[in-house]
């Protein structure tokens, strides 16, 4: 697990911000050039004022909400490492802040052990990370026995879990810039024990979730139970890089269940994302009589600088391209055998050439298979490389592959999100 860094920062009008994160220089850069929260980046310029190293990224999350809910004298004693005025400035009377007070001083560089002593995070908090996903070969075919690469990334969601004996979930989602994006609460009899719907999708699916959780391990929920959950990821959500499969293992692992059939339950799919999400190496994905059969495999390309991903912002309805792939009457198995050719022989390639000759015929097939035109066609027809969808048709991100740097054409396009191979991929 990554360390992180908690920070304050002066804002131009005199507020203070605090914010967590695992590389501290960038997120200060972001800050000033007013990408990252929304707060900051009406307040320019913003000043460091205040910083904290710890040794686990789940704990930097908690101590950054224990701040957040200090008053403005608090966090100035902070600031000023007038330690002995903090009891006294304690102000937040909030539950879930409480817990994680401390009438002890502290220094601006707190290691994980010295946190725990201290009682800054619970002993029994717990927390889970899950990688995001790309599905470079197997598109649909996955659905029905064939080997699929699929690519761990960087990208992930992380879980913090911390018990109380509330019988409800408080739930917080923070989004890659810090900022919360969806919360609500859950009373778990009302959830667990009727047929509850609320107004928001999304605590619908939470509900959802919680019901597979409890009828999958019906003794994990109970009355006298309850959480303070905080779920943050890194990238943004429309990406398509997982946001539902993180989210669906992590919650697995916490619960004690097996992923896959959480899978089944709640979203559907092949379980090639929750795969990518339990393993940080390139894999080969297959389903063997509905059983997920999961394989490391030696994909480094040496030509990777030359492979780079491009968000087209086009999420897709697939639902007619999986119209047609299921009502497909040709010969699925000669499809399936040559897609399983094909992976095999682009995780062996040894040049760009070799590779772009493999993903012309990848996209072929695909596109004879659901009677789609290839992305290249239908967008890019003039670039100089090979354009490739991944997973959703044609929508969310494409593998580009250009022996120079393809950023100026594809903003010329429209499109502005270019992530080059070592950015999104775990090496």
């Amino acid at each position: 697990m990554p360390k992180g860094y908690v920070y304050i920062l002066e804002c131009a009008d005199g507020s203070y911000y605090t914010g967590s994160t695992t590389d501290i220089e960038k997120r200060l850069t972001e800050h000033q050039e007013g990408k990252a929260a929304n707060h900051t980046k009406k307040r320019l310029p913003v000043k460091l004022v205040y910083l904290e190293e710890h040794q686990r990224i789940d704990d930097t999350f908690y101590r950054e909400k224990q701040i957040q809910g200090w008053s403005r004298a608090k966090k100035e004693a902070l600031i000023e490492a007038n330690f002995d005025d903090l009891p006294k400035l304690s102000e937040c009377k909030n539950e879930s802040h409480s817990k994680y007070m401390t009438s002890t001083p502290l220094s601006h560089q707190v290691s994980t052990n010295q946190i725990n002593k201290r009682g800054l995070v619970a002993e029994r908090s717990r927390s889970y990370r899950s990688n995001g996903k790309l599905l470079i070969t197997g598109e649909y075919l996955v659905l029905d026995g064939a080997k699929a690469l699929a690519l761990p990334t960087t990208f992930g969601q992380e879980l913090m879990v911390n018990p109380n004996d509330s019988g409800s979930i408080s739930w917080q989602s923070f989004d890659e810039n810090h900022d919360v994006w969806f919360q609500d609460k859950f009373d778990f009899k009302k959830v667990l024990h009727t047929e509850y719907i609320s107004d928001s999708d999304v605590s619908n699916r939470l509900i959802q979730i919680f019901k597979s959780i409890h009828s999958l391990n019906p003794t994990f929920f109970n009355s006298q139970n309850g959480f303070d959950i905080i779920t943050r990821q890194d990238f943004n959500r429309k990406w398509g890089l997982g946001t539902s499969s993180t989210l669906i293992n992590n919650m697995a692992n916490w619960s004690n269940i097996n992923a896959y059939e959480l899978l089944k339950l709640t979203f559907g799919g092949s379980g090639y994302d929750i795969a990518c999400a339990q393993n940080n190496t390139p894999i080969v994905y297959n389903l063997a009589d509905n059983k997920p059969m999961v394989s490391s495999c030696n994909f480094d390309p040496i030509f990777k600088d030359c492979i780079y991903f491009v968000y087209l912002n086009q999420k897709q309805n697939s639902r007619d391209a999986i119209s047609n792939y299921r009502t497909f009457k040709g010969d699925l198995e000669t499809y399936i055998k040559k897609v399983n050719t094909i992976t095999n022989a682009i995780i062996e390639s040894n040049s760009l050439e070799v590779f772009n000759t493999l993903i012309k015929k990848h996209e072929a097939l695909i596109s004879s298979l659901i009677k789609q035109d290839t992305v290249k066609d239908r967008l890019f027809n003039d670039f100089d490389g090979e354009v490739k969808s991944l997973g959703a048709w044609g929508g969310d991100f494409v593998l580009v592959t250009s022996k120079g740097n393809p950023e100026d054409y594809f903003k010329s396009k429209g499109y502005s999100t270019i992530l080059k191979y070592s950015e999104i991929i775990k090496a």
